[in-house]
């Protein structure tokens, strides 16, 4: 084997890369479902025979995922224009990545343009996706943003994998506080006539928990995760082209006890130690901290406050491109994604399996020089089953295992009219079957049929102001209980469902831009409305309820932004953003998001040294608007103590990353950096994230701000 050939294979392993976000304009990038790669698809791209971008689509590209040190899909996307990441619980640290308000489990992710995420790999799974080996990530915001994702409320997030034009190798390894580690590898193998492109990826990961009030207690878990993915891109012929993917990502969270402390059942060694001290005797709600006061030492059995989540999922892909003539060419993709999930949640043991395949057949037929029409159909099948030995053990305990079925048809007709407009018109129609498949729940719980349109209209007014507006409709079947992150702690008691309509969305925006020669920017309106919204609560047994509001629910989000090249070397960025959600949405979150949000971001090359800098303010809300309603201490009869009630006054707060990085020469180069530079968290510097509810039981998720404080890292990337 030549020396290139296994530098490639070893860099293909793991590589670490930064995030930026900026407008993605036709002429520079295809749809966000087009899949970039050298050989007969590029062909294509380039004679608009595939796709063509007309609706609004920021692009986080590689520098910008370097340049936030994002070692994690929800890393690298954050704080980008209309994106939050939420973390809505303080001991597993789940997150769920919201776009244009929506909720986390309104959006889709895309790998390559198909579905490899099941429904419950959204929760856990996108703090274990790794940015090695990511060429960018598009966000698409708005339902109906992917023809092959009509349940896409929010909009899209398409992970576009790095596709190599030579042989090598990068490593990319780092090191910081708070046990912060990663080692990253990408190989590249590109075989001489260049019709074989090859990549393997590799990246290790983790995180120590994080106790910024010091109370025993993680407000952010122990985090471990790896991946191997291997992907190739084969030009069979002139006219042909295979690309197929296979990925093994696993993940390990623990939170709760802070290990290596010690309570009331003992020493908290070590995860298999805290586990396996579950005794099924639980400590009365008083008793689980000092003087019944949740900011004080705890002082309950550590399964008690114990989250473990240990996940492992497999992925492949298969697709083939064929090009029939100059006007026609069809592109058949299948995908498979099996999620297995091994977890305990303070006295509640909870096994799943996720299993999901997806099939598409679309063609594209190019009308005329000026008309490309693309139609197809596709599938997607998901089985869920889950098991827990405690709820076995009551004679009602129904699960939350289903199936899901999705048979859909579309077309798309995307029109050149003039040289200064652009407009595209889709259709899909999908039935859609959802069946809870316990048998305490006969019945299938959703049967329907629904036309989702959508509509994208660009027009270039000069060569410097250019308008896009999109409008479009799309429906979600809510099936997790894992939609709200504590749905699943009473999980012991079973699951309960009212469900038995799909949620539906309609939305529009527009979007203004400039482009000159200095400055750009962009400022755009999107609104949003959503009949039957999903929530979680309880019913009169205290079991836990998926069902949905009455009301229809509407967010409206506002953003503008600026680029502005102060020199030849120099960028400056700023983002400013509104979100007003009505009051149904707000009651039905389980973590506030935010309102108001100002990024500022400075790029600076000179010679071969690179600076970053990214201030993020977020500005105050009021809790009580989100339900929030919460007490810091019970008595010695287990009653709330009513002086110690939490705020309802989020405040405002300033987060600041910096990265410089030095290219000794073009093999290797050194960085360092700080993340939230001012170490604000809300535990250190408002209050925990603990509380007991109103009737004295101990709850995790009172959460407003920062969970994981200021951490400095260096490291080292070579190339080969």
């Amino acid at each position: 084997m030549k020396p290139t050939y296994l530098a490639t294979i070893l860099a293909m392993l793991l590589s670490p890369q930064l995030v930026v976000a900026e407008e993605v304009d036709s002429a520079e990038t295809a749809n966000i479902e087009r899949m970039s790669v050298i050989g007969v698809r590029q062909r294509l791209e380039q004679a608009g025979t595939l796709a063509n971008t007309i609706m609004k689509t920021e692009v986080i590209n590689a520098t910008t995922i370097e340049n936030k040190n994002a070692v994690n899909l929800s890393e690298a996307i954050d704080n980008s224009p209309g994106v939050k990441v939420s973390n809505e619980c303080s001991m597993c640290g789940v997150k769920r990545i919201m776009l244009n308000g929506m909720k986390g489990e309104q959006t889709t992710i895309l790998v390559d343009g198909l579905p490899v995420h099941t429904m419950i790999s959204g929760y856990y799974a996108v703090d274990a996706i790794p940015t090695t080996g990511i060429e960018r990530i598009e966000v698409a915001r708005g339902a109906g943003a992917s023809l092959i994702a009509p349940e896409a409320i929010g909009g899209t997030i398409n992970i576009i994998s790095y596709e190599p034009t030579e042989n090598g190798a990068e490593l990319d390894v780092s090191a910081g506080e708070n046990g912060y580690r990663k080692l990253g590898f990408l190989g590249k193998g590109v075989s001489e006539d260049g019709s074989t492109r090859a990549t393997l990826v590799a990246q290790y990961d983790d995180r120590d928990q994080f106790d910024a009030d010091n109370n025993k207690v993680n407000e952010a878990p122990l985090q471990e995760n790896r991946s191997l993915t291997a992907r190739v891109s084969q030009d069979v012929t002139d006219t042909d082209n295979l690309v197929l993917r296979l990925a093994n990502i696993q993940s390990e969270i623990f939170g709760g006890p802070m290990l290596g402390s010690t309570f009331a059942d003992g020493t908290a060694s070590s995860i298999g130690n805290v586990l396996s001290g579950f005794d099924d005797q639980f400590s009365e709600p008083q008793q689980l901290f000092e003087d019944g006061d949740v900011r004080k030492p705890f002082t309950g059995k550590t399964w008690e406050t114990t989250e473990w989540i240990k996940t492992e999922r497999n992925e492949a892909s298969l697709a083939w491109l064929k090009e029939f003539s100059n006007d026609w060419n069809m592109h058949l993709a299948t995908s498979y994604a099996e999620h297995k999930q091994d977890s305990f949640y303070e006295g509640f043991d909870y096994t799943a399996e996720d299993k999901m395949w997806f099939f598409d057949a679309r063609f594209n037929y190019l009308l005329s020089e000026n008309q490309l029409l693309t139609f197809g159909a596709d599938l997607r099948t998901e089985e869920m089953r889950s098991h827990s030995r405690t709820g076995s053990a009551n004679p009602d305990y129904a699960s939350d295992s289903f199936d899901y079925d999705v048979k859909g048809i579309y077309l798309q007709d995307t029109w050149q009219a003039t040289d200064a407009l652009e407009v595209a018109m889709a259709l899909r129609y999908d039935t859609i079957t959802a069946d809870f498949t316990d048998p305490k729940k006969p019945g299938t719980e959703l049967d329907e049929s629904i036309l989702s349109p959508r509509l994208d209209i660009r027009l270039r007014h000069n060569d410097e102001w250019t308008s896009r507006v999109s409008a479009g409709r799309g429906y979600r079947a809510p099936l997790s209980f894992f939609e709200t992150d504590h749905g699943i702690l009473d999980g012991s008691l079973g699951f309960n469902i009212d469900i038995d309509e799909l949620e539906r969305s309609n939305s529009a925006s527009y979007a203004l831009s400039y482009e000159g020669e200095k400055l750009t920017s962009t400022a755009s309106i999107a609104w949003t409305e959503v009949e039957h919204l999903a929530a979680l609560t309880t019913n009169d047994h205290g079991i836990p309820l998926l069902t949905q509001l009455d009301e229809k629910a509407t967010v409206i989000t506002s953003d503008i932004t600026f680029g502005y090249r102060l020199t030849e070397d120099m960028t400056l960025s700023l983002t400013a953003e509104h979100f007003d959600y009505d009051s149904v949405f707000k009651s039905s979150y389980a973590v506030a998001p935010i309102e108001e949000r100002v990024t500022l971001s400075l790029d600076w090359d000179v010679n071969d040294w690179e600076f970053f800098a990214n201030l993020v303010w977020v500005g105050s809300r009021d809790l009580s608007e989100y339900g929030y309603d919460g007490y810091n201490r019970l008595d010695a009869n287990g009653q709330v103590d009513l002086d110690s009630k939490k705020t309802t006054d989020a405040p405002a707060y300033l987060t600041l990353d910096l990265r410089v990085s030095y290219e000794i020469n073009e093999y290797m180069s050194l960085y360092s950096g700080v993340s939230n530079l001012f170490d604000y968290t809300q535990a250190g510097d408002e209050e925990t994230p603990l509380f007991y509810d109103a009737e004295g039981a101990f709850d995790v998720g009172y959460i407003y701000g920062p969970l994981r404080g200021r951490e400095i890292y260096a490291g080292m990337k070579l190339t080969f």
